[in-house]
């Protein structure tokens, strides 16, 4: 047995990163404080890495800015050859860079490996838009020549939550890299370890100073959003942090790309495929990648009256199989939330919902062997209405709540009641009913007898307070420039 911890002890310490200071200007340095990072799994001490300061972000801005001048100027396709040469160092570290992100954010290796791979097919998408950058010519009649030319903004600051360290710290540096930017990542101080190794690994392929990596909380994130020097700020996290990035942004009209919550709704109307509508709606929840912790995931189910009894049986029965476990270990279906924070609010939203009437169908305690960590089980409630908190509030967890319904008009109403609209599902048989429902619903991603699934080039976002911008396609591409008008008169 001791033996068997001496391997895992030898294993993980394989993984971490060489670095634990900050990165920019194409060097490493130390940090004004320290963030000591530990393994949600069993609580265990990870590493202890450096957390920047007003200073260090200062110099960091100034070493983009002076990089970003030359980059702005090379070629489109010189840029698409470094960040394809990224992505390709990346594939070649995925089984670390996995294992790093299941001991640091507790989601399972399996989800972790799909990560690295979506991370490094991002890159690539982008890499092969890099030529898509265009322009256009406007007539101006007489002896004029009227166009107009994309330039990139300059420095682009990308805050990233916990739940996708590995895959979102590579999508997100991709786009402003290629419009022509340089880019300060920020990586959640809950789980900085895989964009220190991506630092370490990519991090010079790329000329000094147009990729940093600064560790810090939310101060060091309002920091970035007030900064002059910086001229983005792209967030995915929740509406509160976007609604304060937005805030700490408006000294300097900065531009922003927010990603935010949801409180997403999957409906099924009578006509559906029931076994495909709950194998769709576990699917949806994200259970076996992220725990729940999605900002996609379909955590609100309306379910016609007709079908809502053995909706919620297949569902419970579901649930019960779900198997939780060690994140590390290549069998496990599902491991732990990222943070003691989450873990606790999720534990919260549990009693709230049991208080308020809700009835819990599946959940209860974890196995004793996991006692140790942040582990919830997947937890269902029925006999839910509107007005109750886990109906209207993002829980970001395993949290699967159930409301019935029978008349069209005041289901769309409730599905649409709430200030955020992110994603949305529809289970019919009937094209008319879809797409009605399509265009009643309030969201930006609907899918239709499916849920969970990204396309890549098709446009990610939210509408209302769900964000600002669309992610994955050339809209994301784009918006890290801006347009310049050139008239020129011939002579």
């Amino acid at each position: 047995m001791d033996g068997d911890r001496s391997a895992a002890a030898k294993a993980r310490a394989s993984v971490l990163p060489g670095q634990s200071g900050l990165f920019y200007g194409g060097a490493w340095h130390p940090g004004s404080g320290r963030i000591e990072v530990r393994c949600p799994a069993d609580g265990s001490a990870l590493a202890s890495v450096s957390s920047a300061g007003q200073a260090e972000l200062d110099q960091a801005v100034a070493a983009a800015r002076t990089a970003q001048r030359d980059w702005k100027r090379s070629a489109p396709l010189e840029r698409a050859r470094l960040m394809r040469q990224a992505a390709t160092v990346v594939r070649a570290h995925a089984e670390e860079l996995a294992l790093l992100d299941a001991l640091d954010s507790g989601n399972p290796l399996k989800g972790m490996l799909f990560d690295v791979e979506l991370g490094a097919t991002l890159m690539e998408f982008f890499a092969g838009l890099a030529t898509e950058v265009k322009g256009s010519t406007i007539p101006a009649g007489g002896n004029r020549l009227n166009y107009v030319q994309r330039e990139p903004l300059g420095v682009v600051a990308r805050i990233v939550p916990f739940n996708h360290p590995l895959m979102f710290a590579c999508a997100k540096l991709a786009a402003p890299i290629i419009a022509g930017n340089a880019v300060i990542l920020k990586p959640s101080e809950e789980t900085p370890l895989s964009a220190l190794r991506l630092a370490e690994l990519i991090g010079n392929l790329f000329p000094p100073g147009l990729l940093s990596v600064l560790n810090g909380d939310g101060a060091l994130g309002a920091a970035m959003a007030g900064h002059p020097g910086i001229n983005n700020v792209s967030l995915v996290g929740s509406v509160a942090t976007g609604r304060a990035v937005m805030a700490q942004g408006a000294a300097t009209l900065k531009r922003l790309t927010l990603e935010l919550g949801g409180k997403n709704a999957l409906v099924v109307f009578p006509d559906a495929d029931l076994d495909a509508a709950i194998a769709g709606a576990v699917k949806g929840m994200n259970l076996g990648w992220t725990a729940g912790q999605s900002c996609g995931s379909t955590s609100r189910i309306f379910v016609h009256d007709s079908l809502h009894d053995a909706m919620v049986a297949g569902l419970k029965t579901a649930f019960d199989k779900v198997a939780l476990g060690d994140p590390a270990d290549p069998e496990t279906e599902m491991g732990c939330l990222s943070t003691a924070a989450q873990y606790e609010k999720t534990r919260q939203y549990i009693e709230t919902a049991i208080a308020e009437g809700a009835r819990m169908v599946s959940g209860g305690p974890v196995p004793d062997t996991l006692s140790g960590g942040f582990y919830v089980r997947p937890t269902l409630f029925d006999g839910v209405t509107p007005d109750m908190r886990i109906a209207r509030e993002e829980v970001f967890g395993p949290v699967l709540s159930v409301l019935r319904w029978s008349d069209r008009e005041a289901m769309i109403e409730a599905v649409n009641a709430l200030d955020v609209g992110l994603t949305a599902s529809v289970w019919t048989r009937d094209l008319q009913t879809a797409l009605d429902a399509v265009n009643d619903i309030e969201a930006g991603y609907v899918w239709v007898n499916n849920a969970s699934d990204h396309f890549l080039g098709a446009p990610f976002g939210g509408v209302k307070q769900s964000g600002i911008g669309r992610e994955e396609c050339l809209e994301e591409l784009l918006a890290y420039t801006e347009l310049k008008n050139v008239s020129i008169a011939l002579t």
